[in-house]
């Protein structure tokens, strides 16, 4: 079991891609702790959901408080999650740009930031974002959220940077298309399109997901950081 022993950190897991990964590293032996904002119905041994409202920062650090009580450390942190609203700049509601810059990307600074200061008393972590075709594509209606998944990688970047002193990768994991309840959201004939024209044309899966995330959060990939990985092609 890839995951025995460590202690791993999924934002955004009560459902879609942060559900998947929370199963996933709970089958490969790890502990693991949920942040979501709201209740969180996952009840296996090894999981320990805590409410954390991502875009205010007291809200973070007290989750990361109850972490530090509970576990004393973090090994893995994977920020996914994330929130959309696709709609013309010119009649974007300014409240749901807000809240894609205050999820997105506020709350992914805070995750990190915090899990940092608990990966730097074991001089070992792995901070690994999902990012978004978005951000290389520019779909039309994505501006705000295309943007923060930029500005997402951008930020993995320049941590990267600061914490490869304490033994601290910072990657993004670029996904496409993949069957969840934001995609159901999004015009099924629009994505399809944008599917379609893709150097490989089909919607992501799980395993495509989970194969690059394992990769990043990997002991042997101590090496590698400061990196995007985009799947499908996308560049």
């Amino acid at each position: 079991m890839r995951y025995s022993g460590k202690i791993v950190l999924v934002t955004g897991a009560r459902r879609g891609v942060g559900r998947l990964l929370a199963e996933h590293f709970l089958r490969e032996g790890a502990q693991v702790i949920g942040f979501s904002r709201h209740a969180d119905d996952l009840s296996v041994k090894g999981y320990t959901p805590i409410a954390v409202e991502l875009g205010d920062a007291e809200s973070v650090v007290r989750g990361f408080n109850q972490v530090r009580k509970t576990f004393g450390r973090v090994d893995i942190v994977v920020n996914n999650a994330a929130v959309l609203t696709s709609q013309y700049s010119m009649i974007m509601p300014p409240a749901a740009a807000l809240g894609m810059l205050e999820t997105n990307l506020f709350g992914t600074f805070m995750v990190s930031r915090e899990a940092a200061k608990l990966m730097r008393k074991g001089k070992w972590g792995r901070i690994i974002n999902i990012g978004s075709m978005a951000a290389s594509l520019e779909p039309i209606g994505d501006s705000i959220y295309a943007a923060t998944k930029a500005a997402v990688a951008t930020l993995a970047n320049v941590m990267a940077k600061e914490f490869a002193p304490l033994n601290i990768t910072c990657n993004t994991l670029g996904i496409t298309a993949i069957e969840t309840d934001m995609l159901g959201q999004l015009p099924r004939d629009k994505v399809d399109a944008v599917v379609a024209g893709l150097p490989m044309p089909r919607y992501a899966t799980a395993d495509d997901i989970l194969n690059v995330v394992d990769f990043f959060a990997s002991e042997r990939s101590s090496y590698v950081t400061a990196q995007t990985v985009f799947l499908g092609g996308v560049n």
